[in-house]
Parts: C-alpha cells; structure tokens; sequence
C-alpha cells in the first residue's frame, strides 16, 4: 500500500523517537553513531527509525569518506506546516468570531 506523502510524514512523525532525530538533524548533519548516544536503544532499532524517516522524505542520506551522514530534508516538513497552517487559519476565525460573541453578550449585560 503506497500511502500519500503527508501521510507517510505523518507516520513518521508518530513517534518520539523519530522526532526526536528530526530535532538533532535540524542542528545539522550527523552519523548514525551521533543520532543513537541519547537513546537506550540498540543500534539496528535507531536504523529501523531511519528507515522510516527515509522512506517519508524526511531524512537523506550523505557520503563522507567512509561515513554516511544523516541530514534533515526539510520539503515534507514544509508541506505539512502549509497543511496545518489552514487549520490554524480556521481555528483563528473561529476563535474571532466567538470573541466578537462575547463582546456583544457583555455589551447587552452593561445595558441592563
């Protein structure tokens, strides 16, 4: 099952582990070896989190001399902050619109 890629970013996302890589990769490049010290995890299970975040887009993979850097890509991340920033829009209206509400009750209650 092929899923969309705000979806699989999504996914992705899920877990605090995963996000807690995509927090280390926005300070920049680092190794496996880097990305695994603050976990208490193995290291095949950190790669399995690679994996994951690979396969979303999230995470490329550089080549240097006999290492391969992790680097954040950050085009999926882009995509679902426009995704959430029209949720946020309609949640301002909202927000306003109830505002003007209870400006209006508290006007009629300074009347009477």
């Amino acid at each position: 099952m092929t899923a969309d890629p705000l979806s699989m970013t999504l996914s992705a996302l899920a877990d605090p582990t995963r996000r807690a890589i995509v927090a280390r990769l926005a300070t920049g490049e680092a190794t496996v070896s880097e990305l695994a010290e603050p976990f208490d995890m193995s290291f095949p299970a950190v790669s399995k989190h690679l994996k994951v975040l690979e396969r979303a887009g999230l995470v490329e993979k550089g080549r240097m001399a006999q290492f391969r850097p992790r680097r954040l890509r950050p085009d999926p991340l882009r995509d679902l902050a426009a995704w959430l920033e029209e949720y946020r829009q309609y949640w301002d209206d909202r927000l306003d619109s109830l505002d003007d509400y209870l400006k209006q009750i508290q006007k009629g209650d300074e009347k009477k």
